[in-house]
């Protein structure tokens, strides 16, 4: 029997696609505005997001103590200086035990150099004096010619240091106010809302508020694990400052990429200048196995449970991240893709519709063993 195309349903599905991709396409005209204004308004939007991931972290703290009676105000202010606190001593942790021996890493470092450089003049390369002199002075050249870039990266640099500072002081601030006012602010928010809007706007900011506290937490177990293994790794060959790296990796983990290279070379470098080559590419293979696992095993089965994100679905949202908008996509990618599956789970919930009750087969007659009476 032969077929022939409905040209009435070939229009009906021609005017269903057009209306879809018209539906869509203003869908993802408003989300482009949307990313404009955000980064428009990026110097206080970065703030905000530091603020709510540190207050996500010490909000337990907080809720424990005005449980307890304490009045708002005076937790916040106990919690966010206890943060202070810490946060000061993890750094003084690092920075005090590198500084007591900074003078031996430079003449670690210095001899280091000159290693490299009588290892260069021998065979089979058999690079000479002069020629090691000729090269400082074309890289001294070329810095000479190059100073007023360098001028620019330098401001570029204390530019970036300085706006780092202020955004540390707004989201410590931030997190004060969020600790002592938070849970007023959702009964605010739904005031505020006519409709129904009152209800589904606070409902999904709490489940996202959720979400955002369970990717600290699983970022702080993947950065506990990375500190302990490598720690270990540390340990076992003997490298001075155990205690320093392991808090400088656990600290480092938050920020993806850069912190687990900064860290790594620390160690790396400490263990070259204390306990030589060997030891140091012994270190280098730790790390590298370490962050290897972090990034492609712990990583997305921790976040995945914790943020009900498929381990894939991790790895791809870092990589999209790290492609769009660099160490800070990185950063936000993960808790940045749980929030639109928090949005896209409780969308499904409200325009979902309850499956029809399916009628109860009849039980097997105890004489015909089937449905129904015995004939």
């Amino acid at each position: 029997m032969s077929v022939t195309l409905s040209s009435t349903r070939t229009r009906a599905a021609l005017r269903t696609s057009a209306r879809v991709s018209g539906e869509l396409l203003l869908v993802l005209v408003m989300a482009a505005v949307a990313v404009w204004l955000m980064g428009r308004m990026w110097s206080v939007i970065w703030p905000l997001i530091v603020g709510l991931l540190l207050t996500t972290l010490t909000w337990p703290a907080a809720r424990f103590l005005r449980r307890r009676g304490w009045p708002p105000a005076l937790a916040a202010s106990l919690v966010t200086v206890l943060f202070l606190l810490i946060a000061a001593g993890a750094v003084a942790l690092i920075a005090v035990p590198v500084a007591s021996q900074s003078g031996e890493l430079a003449d670690g470092v210095v001899e280091g150099i000159q290693q490299v450089r009588e290892w260069a003049s021998g065979p089979p390369l058999n690079i000479g004096d002069d020629q090691i002199t000729g090269a400082f002075d074309s890289a001294t050249a070329r810095i000479q010619d190059s100073v007023g870039s360098m001028v620019t990266t330098v401001v570029t640099g204390v530019s970036t240091v300085v706006n780092g500072v202020v955004t540390a002081v707004l989201a410590v601030f931030l997190m004060f106010f969020m600790l002592k006012d938070g849970p007023r602010f959702l009964p605010w928010l739904a005031r505020q809302l006519p409709g129904r809007l009152a209800g589904d706007v606070p409902a999904v900011a709490e489940r996202g508020w959720a979400t955002l506290g369970e990717f600290v937490r699983s970022q702080a177990y993947v950065g506990l694990l990375d500190a302990v293994l490598i720690g270990l790794g540390l340990w076992i060959v003997g490298v001075p400052l155990v205690l320093p790296l392991a808090v400088l990796t656990f600290v480092s983990a938050f920020v993806p990429i850069v912190g687990a290279l900064f860290a790594g070379f620390v160690a790396v470098l400490i263990a070259l200048v204390s306990n030589g080559p060997t030891d140091a590419l012994i270190i280098l293979a730790v790390i590298v196995v370490v962050q290897q696992l972090e990034g492609n095993v712990f990583q997305p089965m921790i976040q995945s449970r914790g943020l009900g994100l498929h381990a894939a679905v991790v790895l791809l949202a870092v990589t999209l991240g790290g492609s769009l908008a660099g160490i800070v996509g990185s950063l936000l990618a993960v808790p940045v893709a749980a929030l639109v599956g928090v949005v896209w789970n409780y969308m499904r919930e409200q325009l979902s519709e309850p499956l029809p009750e399916s009628e109860p087969e009849p039980e097997p007659s105890p004489v015909t063993g089937v449905g129904g009476s015995p004939a």
